[in-house]
């Protein structure tokens, strides 16, 4: 699963990563590591978590740019383990911003939302979700862009019958990356049309900082985004790939 650390290789073709079925499903102790934890990375980014333990994840190509990649996390296919530790550092991240109420958001937000929100001692969330409902209100709707679905022509969406839940409430955004922060964007107008203050973002992983840019509130101020780990940009190097 992990990278060799041999300097000597050449960086490897950005359309031939690994197959990712042995990733997400286990954390390592630093001891138990087989790559450089500073780099250069060849197939995998080892992340940090906030008790010094590291869950090593597969690199990917970032669309129509060669000589950059990603570390990637895809949720549902992580384990039960791997889900519940995150999800416990998401939310003591999370519990200082004194939200009322978990929004989760799709598709793979909705993997850590739920936990978060019984972590927090709430007995529910609202889930936004891709999908539209033939009662649905297209005024509780956002078309939505990602780094990963560039290309893709999705819509963001609210069920009418929850939305006056969110009417004055602080709420905790939740979702299982940001990167830049686009999607959550349309999250944040969607949850303006409700009437929400939002308290804050919690997220598994902050990717990059291009977020920073995008995510304020309604005054310009930035919103306070907490995460269970960070993870860079990448660029190509002549031993692989090496932080932006």
């Amino acid at each position: 699963m992990n990278a060799a650390t041999s300097d000597s290789r050449p960086a490897p073709d950005a359309s031939a990563f690994d197959c990712t079925a042995g990733y997400w499903q286990s954390l390592q102790a630093p001891d138990t590591l087989d790559m450089p934890l500073e780099g250069p990375f060849q197939r995998g980014y080892p992340a940090r978590l906030p008790d010094g333990r590291y869950l090593v994840l597969p690199l990917r190509a970032v669309p129509a740019d060669p000589d950059r990649c990603v570390a990637s996390l895809i949720a549902n296919h992580a384990s039960f383990e791997v889900i519940d530790a995150l999800c416990g550092f998401m939310a003591q991240a999370a519990r200082p911003l004194g939200a009322d109420c978990v929004v989760g958001l799709p598709t793979l937000g909705l993997a850590f939302a739920p936990r978060v929100a019984q972590l927090l001692g709430f007995g529910r969330y609202v889930p936004f979700g891709y999908s539209r409902k033939y009662w649905y209100d297209d005024q509780l709707a956002m078309p939505v862009q990602s780094l990963t679905s560039p290309l893709a022509k999705k819509m963001l969406y609210v069920d009418p019958n929850l939305a006056p839940r969110l009417q004055g409430v602080r709420v905790l955004v939740v979702d299982d990356a940001v990167s830049t922060g686009q999607t959550m964007q349309s999250a944040l107008t969607l949850l303006a049309r409700c009437g929400a203050d939002v308290a804050g973002i919690a997220v598994a992983m902050r990717q990059g900082t291009a977020w920073r840019r995008t995510l304020v509130d309604r005054q310009g101020a930035p919103l306070p985004v907490v995460a269970a780990f960070d993870s860079p940009r990448l660029r190509r190097v002549p031993c692989g790939w090496m932080p932006e």
